[in-house]
């Protein structure tokens, strides 16, 4: 299964599209940032793309990364999860919907899709005479190797 629906190439052109919009300036950083969650899968931290991205732009600051995780995320670029009292994580968004396993041991996140639950979602949004418009499952866990290790 592809991570993502859409190529690296198009996002940066919504990405020129959203910064034109927004009025401002063309940022190496923005787009860097967004490489850097491509490449790796999502799920990291502000302090771990800050770690990357310090590899290739001597100047990037933390607070330059939660600014630009910020505007990515209003702008629908990027998706954040809360893991665990250390913070949120980021993904890219557009991806294929997927749900979440965190593990409270060493907070490994495992990407998950079940048709069944997402089928009583539907049932249960119905029996309420509603409409699922999105969801966010996280399921919080002792993962495999954490259990191995007790």
């Amino acid at each position: 299964m592809r991570k993502y629906r859409d190529s690296f190439d198009t996002i940066l052109e919504r990405l020129q599209f959203a910064i034109k919009k927004n009025g401002l300036k063309n940022s190496l950083q923005r787009e860097y940032i967004l490489k850097v969650l491509y490449e790796n899968g999502g799920h990291l931290s502000p302090d771990e793309i800050f770690a990357l991205a310090r590899k290739n732009h001597k100047g990037a600051s933390l607070s330059s990364i939660y600014r630009i995780l910020a505007f990515l995320e209003k702008e629908g670029f990027v998706l954040s999860i809360e893991v665990d009292n250390n913070g949120r994580r980021y993904e890219i968004a557009g991806g294929f919907h997927h749900d979440h396993m965190i593990c409270t041991e060493c907070a490994k996140i495992i990407e998950f899709y079940n048709e069944e639950l997402e089928q009583l979602q539907e049932k249960i949004t119905d029996s309420y005479q509603s409409r699922l418009v999105s969801h966010d499952m996280r399921l919080f866990v002792i993962c495999a190797d954490c259990l191995k290790k007790k």
